[in-house]
């Protein structure tokens, strides 16, 4: 029996800086938030930690390995005819040259200036910045 009641996701988002201080973000080309630009990142499958999510969508996404260190935000976002719980990390690029891995679902990776991002940013990886520079999880209920 199939259920066509809405559901809630859970997706990750990972922020990794390069030796200059620049975070990687991905111009989409999928059909959810199109033509926006997002960290790494992706859904949480059954049975996977934060972590372990973080660290194959990364992988999978831009062909990175990386090491998560903490959460910075977790936000609920319910845009583009969507509804996700987005836990947002900070994680150490570990080795890996990045390069798009799914270019049906990413035109590029790009590294930016926390300070001079690229416009539009996907609605949960404008939060997650914010999150992330006032050094706390927004705690807004």
């Amino acid at each position: 029996m199939k259920n066509d009641k809405p559901i809630v996701k859970v997706g990750t988002g990972v922020m990794i800086f390069n030796k200059k201080g620049q975070v990687l973000l991905g111009k989409r080309l999928a059909k959810l938030a199109y033509g926006t630009w997002c960290f790494p990142g992706g859904h949480q499958e059954f049975g996977e930690t934060f972590k372990e999510t973080a660290i194959r969508e990364t992988k999978e996404e831009c062909d990175l390995d990386v090491l998560p260190e903490k959460i910075i935000s977790i936000t609920n976002d319910i845009d583009y005819n969507k509804h996700y719980i987005t836990i947002g990390m900070v994680a150490k690029w570990i080795s890996g040259e990045v390069k798009v891995n799914e270019p049906d679902k990413c035109e590029r990776w790009e590294w930016f200036n926390l300070n001079n991002l690229p416009e539009p940013m996907m609605k949960s990886t404008e939060k997650m910045i914010e999150q992330y520079q006032e050094g706390k999880i927004n705690d807004k209920l």
